[in-house]
């Protein structure tokens, strides 16, 4: 046929704008390599290559060459260990396991049409999976010791549920009810732990989360070995990724952390079946290639695995290079259409394309070149290239594995553009499966799309129990609980200084970092406390723990710190305890979810603080974040320089005016903006009680300014009735006799709402109670749950804000350093009325106070919404509220958001 990269830019052309001046003088420099290869081997010939390289470019020659390998597999087929399994006895496993997770979907769909769910991908996947599982994937034995972690490709959930169903964990009825988790005993979507605790561990639905929390994990498995809190040797984390999901910054962005940390515990596996969803992943190009350059450049070790066993005698009959020259001259988009069409076909359009390659064919039937498999699709060429990953020392590894999306499915489904939403199949796609697998099923069988369970005394079912007996048992199994929980240190301990305060002066930022110092003293519970930063360490006052605890590197410290003299100098450590991340939200949190998870994937409870701008946190990095909740973690995220004008100068792009409003609609997040430092300590210790102590599946998100300002001491010591304020969102801070109107402030702006007090007092002659709102959210959960109590017949209950409101009397203003709908959400729980004031609006650059006059939440702004409130009520005349607007100098200039 005619070119078929013809229009597109050709991949790989070695002699691309360069001619040979001199082919006598090419030809023995090539000689002279293939003698070295053929006398000596291709080590030493890696090394003069390597080493010519290093001398060209010293002396100013640069390489013109990609960075990729010809269009074939790394492994040798000489180098190719012999394949340790039954095959006959695994091929007939793997048809049982393609036909249930395919019946499955297809059975869910027939009943009801609307559910959804994916054939293709794992179609193309259970090969990559299955030598993992007969021969690879280590579980966690009942001697104690821990095995490997499996980060599964989410659209290939069904061939996980195949399995289990064959292994004895699930049953008939779960597979039934595949994405019907409400009525029964369901099977959700994708891997969700929060929806099936006991057995996945890792979710991966959302794209690009995967690849960069196995990196972190694999990180986080050294830190805890290097650190001598737990021995990880021998364990892997397995990554199974598609080759679309490769273009999520998520998924690249930490390539080089694992390549600089010489995570060789890390394998990822990418299923290269060259779609996505709509159609190529690289139409007019090659991911292989692209990807392989990716990784190479990043540092990491790469294995190919592109062309199936029967191409080996193919690839030895080619003296030419015929086929590696038409493989560098095809596109992924023709690679696709190769796949979805037969053997006939194929011979015509690729092996036709020139005698060589025809000459090559000619011995071969149709059915024989419809039979050339992908070598994603060879368990021995897969079990190879595992094999020499877990070999590799001193870098992680990815094994590019080029499969065919939808294989198997019969010309209606293989490298179809619609393949990725093929969710039914007819009756003769149905018959065409059960023969191209050779699976022993009646007609009858196959129109009802029957599930098939070997019976458990036969040669499939004993060999696959006995496989996984040899690896330690079943996988993926999550663990619920930790064996052992944390005992938490009394408060005194930690926080007497927040407790007494005194009026003494700090932010609240610095009253938790100084906690945090005095909790990693404590015997038990400070060495799993795991300090995270992103970058922000001097910021957040954090450098006294650089010398009292170090900075984590598998390195240590090669190099004389600039600040050595210095008492806070930059120390570094292989035992060091503070993960500081770099530049980089994403890495930060996915450390933070490594071990906030460790209770469960390590049986090793440790307790993460992540201290962070809070603007980068739920606005930027939501998505991994509901992934931590959805894998059940339990931590502390802490969102300091909070609130939209604590952190004067810097401008929109730093100032948080959302978080609270996002955290809210994560269940398992409690959430809350504390003022005064006997706040944040009570919330520190409820905390740590409940995640470590009672091993409830929460984490808590707590937002910190960097504002100094008076710190009161806590009512009564601390006291029960303040306590339980504090917890549940509000507490009276303090009361007037007589007081007309209930002053509600939370984190940054309780300070205006107190000095608004004080002028109600003073300028108005009003009293006021001042309230602390420490969490807006908790007080809207409670609410909506009475109301649901109340609506369904169960003993009525009043929300707490409104038991708590209800002997005051006046109307009840809220002020906050957040955008209105934030106070918003407890109006339907308020008695009586309710004024709202926020930071809606972009941003600005100013001092503090004037940021605060600019968004109306300043106190002078607090009283006039007091005085209007009041003379909306009729307690007092308005001619009051005008006076008061011209006295503080507030005219109606247009809004802050309008500006």
């Amino acid at each position: 046929m005619t070119d078929l990269a013809s229009g597109t830019s050709q991949i790989i052309s070695l002699a691309k704008g360069r001619e040979d001046t001199d082919p006598q003088e090419t030809a023995e420099w090539l000689e002279a390599l293939d003698a070295v290869v053929k006398h000596v081997g291709k080590e030493r010939a890696q090394y003069l290559f390597d080493r010519l390289a290093d001398h060209a470019r010293s002396i100013g020659v640069e390489s013109a060459r990609a960075r990729v390998t010809p269009y074939r597999n790394t492994i040798d087929v000489a180098d190719q260990p012999r394949y340790p399994g039954n095959l006959d006895i695994e091929e007939k496993l793997a048809a049982v396991l393609r036909w249930n997770a395919l019946a499955m979907v297809v059975r869910a769909n027939r009943a009801y049409g609307e559910l959804g769910g994916h054939i293709a991908s794992y179609a193309s996947a259970a090969d990559l999976f299955e030598v993992g599982f007969n021969h690879f994937f280590r579980a966690s034995g009942e001697d104690g010791q821990h095995g490997d972690l499996v980060y599964f490709q989410p659209h290939s959930s069904p061939g996980v549920y195949a399995r289990a169903f064959l292994e004895g964990f699930l049953d008939e009825e779960h597979l039934r009810h595949y994405r019907r988790e409400i009525a029964g005993p369901g099977l959700c979507s994708y891997p969700h732990p929060w929806l099936m605790p006991d057995f996945w561990q890792f979710p991966t639905g959302s794209m690009g989360i995967g690849p960069i929390n196995s990196i972190y994990q694999a990180r986080f498995m050294r830190y805890v070995q290097n650190r001598g809190l737990q021995k990880t040797d021998g364990r892997k984390v397995w990554g199974f990724f598609g080759d679309g999901e490769m273009d999520e910054p998520e998924s690249i962005g930490a390539l080089s952390l694992a390549a600089r940390e010489q995570l060789d515990n890390l394998v990822f596996v990418i299923n290269c079946n060259l779609q996505r969803l709509d159609g190529p992943v690289r139409s007019n190009g090659r991911i292989v290639d692209e990807l392989e350059a990716q990784f190479t450049g990043a540092g990491w070790n790469v294995i190919k695995v592109l062309w199936g066993s029967d191409w080996d005698a193919l690839f030895a009959r080619d003296r030419t290079g015929a086929l590696l020259r038409t493989f560098a001259h095809t596109v992924d988009g023709q690679f696709q259409t190769f796949s979805a069409n037969d053997g006939h076909y194929n011979r015509e359009r690729f092996f036709g394309q020139n005698p060589e390659l025809a000459a090559l064919a000619a011995h071969l039937s149709d059915d024989d070149i419809d039979r050339l498999r992908r070598g994603g699709h060879d368990v021995r060429k897969l079990h190879a290239a595992y094999a020499a990953a877990l070999a590799h020392e001193g870098r992680p590894t990815v094994i590019l594995a080029k499969t065919m999306k939808g294989f198997g499915m019969g010309a209606g489904g293989q490298g179809r553009m619609t393949t990725h939403q093929q969710k039914k199949l007819d009756l003769d796609d149905l018959k065409a499966f059960r023969d191209r697998f050779r699976l022993p099923l009646s007609d009858a069988d196959v129109e009802a799309v029957k599930f098939y369970k070997p019976a458990d005394d036969s040669p499939e079912m004993r060999y696959l129990h006995a496989r996984r007996e040899a690896l330690g048992g079943y996988l993926p199994r999550r663990r619920k609980v930790a064996s052992q929980a944390l005992t938490v240190p009394p408060m005194q301990s930690w926080a007497q200084f927040a407790i007494d305060s005194n009026g003494k002066e700090m932010s609240s930022t610095m009253a938790i970092v100084r906690m945090l110092g005095s909790l990693m003293k404590d015997a038990q519970l400070g060495p799993r406390i795991v300090p995270v930063v992103a970058d922000e360490a001097r910021t957040f006052g954090m450098a006294n723990l650089f010398r009292q605890v170090g900075i984590y590197s598998p390195l240590g410290q090669l190099y004389e710190p600039e600040d050595m003299g210095s008492m806070l100098y930059y120390r570094e450590d292989t035992r060091g305890q503070i993960l500081e991340e770099g530049i980089s939200e994403a890495g930060a949190i996915s450390s933070w979810i490594a071990a906030a998870t460790s209770y469960s994937v390590h049986d090793l409870p440790m307790l993460p603080f992540y201290i962070y701008y809070s603007m980068f946190g739920f606005q930027r990095i939501g998505d991994i974040i509901w992934a931590a909740a959805d894998q059940r973690a339990r931590g502390f995220l802490i969102g300091a320089t909070a609130g939209k004008t604590t952190l004067g100068g810097e401008g929109l792009q730093h100032q948080d005016g959302s978080s609270h409003l996002v955290a809210s609609t994560i269940p398992n997040c409690r959430a809350y903006d504390p003022a005064f430092a006997y706040e944040v300590a009570a919330i520190v210790d409820e905390g740590m009680r409940e995640m470590v102590e009672r091993q409830r599946d929460v984490f808590y998100y707590m937002t910190a300014m960097n504002e100094n300002y008076a710190h009161p001491s806590a009512p009564g010591n601390l006291d029960d009735a303040t306590r339980a304020g504090i917890l549940k969102g509000l507490y009276r801070l303090s009361a007037k006799d007589g007081a007309r109107v209930q002053l509600l402030g939370a984190g940054a702006i309780l300070g205006e709402v107190i000095a608004a007090q004080a002028l109600l007092e003073a300028d108005w002659h009003i009293a006021a109670d001042v309230w602390s709102v420490t969490s807006f959210t908790e007080l809207h959960r409670d609410g909506a749950a009475c109301e649901r109590d109340e609506r369904l017949g169960a003993a009525a209950a009043e929300p707490f804000v409104t038991r708590a409101l209800a002997s005051t009397s006046g109307p009840v203003i809220a002020a906050t350093d957040y955008v209105r709908a934030l106070p918003e959400l407890i109006r339907a729980y308020v008695p009586r009325r309710y004024v709202t004031l926020g930071t809606d609006g972009f941003g600005r650059s100013d001092t503090r106070q004037s940021l605060r006059e600019f968004f109306e939440v300043d106190r002078a702004s607090i009283v006039i919404a007091a005085l209007k409130a009041l003379a909306d009520d009729g307690a007092i005349d308005a001619a009051q509220v005008a006076s008061a607007r011209e006295r503080y100098g507030k005219r109606p200039s247009g809004a802050p958001w309008q500006r």
